[in-house]
């Protein structure tokens, strides 16, 4: 057994061990684990970050893409990773919003298990209509669905942001509509052209091209403002539908019990970046508004979206095993 002076020696080394890490971190090459394809939003914010902090931190951050699962084979590599700072993981509100209420055997905890660094780039939700509706406004939507209208609406898979922001809007205005899911938001975009289905809910990235084009019409952003990059369509709530707050977002984390140091540091590099104007045009050109939240805005910020979440996953009574 330990004697009291021991004991001390041992607590106080334990406590110095991991700001020693820090302040002789980084040492060596890091990673960003990206759980989904290349070649994706996640993927390439990714990489401009790893470009930037390459840069700033004098050591190489390298992009590993882990995808499989909706995120969950790279999050879960990334949670059980050493927290020392050198494996990060890209977190999206697929991996760390919806996904924790949607999935009931999740390898990990969205909370418990990582250190938040930063939110990067947020991207709305935009509902659309097919040309052939007739629907031109939320008002009109709301009002066809409450005199009986057989309505559909498409998205890109059950339990995707696509589906649950028009679940979000189902209850918020008390109307019925029929879910049809798609294996993706491309598959669900020409149903909505060719009129198959009459609503359409996708992120700003997807919704901008068809929208600009005119082969759909776009009738509400599900935020609280509108979006820069389609200034001319109002929010939901604008047409007097409120609560339709359906926001994607990208960010960074570190695994559970990283030095603070080290967390503190990245976070700096990261708010330095989203100043930097050759950053903020490629994530406008990716359709992105920075999102600029600190350490501890991002970790109230995820909480608040798991809580949100859960309660449209259960009223909508949506299941994956």
């Amino acid at each position: 057994m330990l004697d009291r002076r021991s004991l001390v020696t041992l607590l106080a080394a334990s406590s110095i061990a991991p700001q020693a890490l820090a302040q002789t971190w980084p040492a060596k090459p890091i990673r960003i684990i990206v759980p989904f394809p290349a070649g994706q939003a996640t993927d390439i914010l990714a990489r401009m970050m790893a470009e930037q902090l390459t840069k700033a931190l004098g050591q190489q951050v390298i992009v590993e893409n882990r995808p499989g699962a909706g995120g969950q084979i790279g999050a879960d590599v990334a949670a059980k990773a050493t927290p020392d700072g050198y494996t990060l993981l890209m977190v999206t509100i697929s991996t760390h919003g919806i996904g924790p209420a949607l999935y009931p055997k999740l390898p990990y905890d969205p909370q418990k298990d990582f250190a938040p660094i930063a939110n990067i780039g947020l991207t709305p939700q935009v509902l659309m209509t097919s040309l052939k509706s007739g629907i031109g406004s939320v008002s009109d939507l709301v009002a066809k669905a409450k005199a009986g209208a057989d309505l559909n609406y498409g998205s890109s898979g059950n339990g995707s942001a696509s589906h649950l922001a028009v679940e979000m809007l189902k209850n918020a205005a008390g109307i019925k509509l029929t879910h049809v899911p798609f294996k993706g938001n491309a598959d669900a975009q020409l149903a909505l052209q060719s009129g198959d289905i009459q609503l359409l809910s996708d992120a700003v990235p997807g919704a901008v091209g068809p929208v600009r084009s005119g082969k759909v019409k776009a009738i509400g952003i599900a935020d609280e403002r509108r979006s820069p990059f389609l200034p001319d369509v109002p929010t939901v709530a604008e047409q007097g539908i409120y609560g339709v707050v359906a926001v994607g977002w990208i960010g960074l984390s570190a695994p559970a019990k990283t030095p603070e140091l080290i967390l503190d540091k990245l976070s700096a590099e990261v708010m330095r970046m989203l100043k930097d104007p050759a950053v903020l045009e490629k994530m406008k050109s990716l359709s992105f508004v920075p999102a600029k939240e600190s350490r501890q805005e991002f970790e109230a910020y995820i909480a608040i979206e798991n809580t949100k979440w859960r309660k449209i996953i259960q009223d909508a009574g949506v299941k994956i095993e």
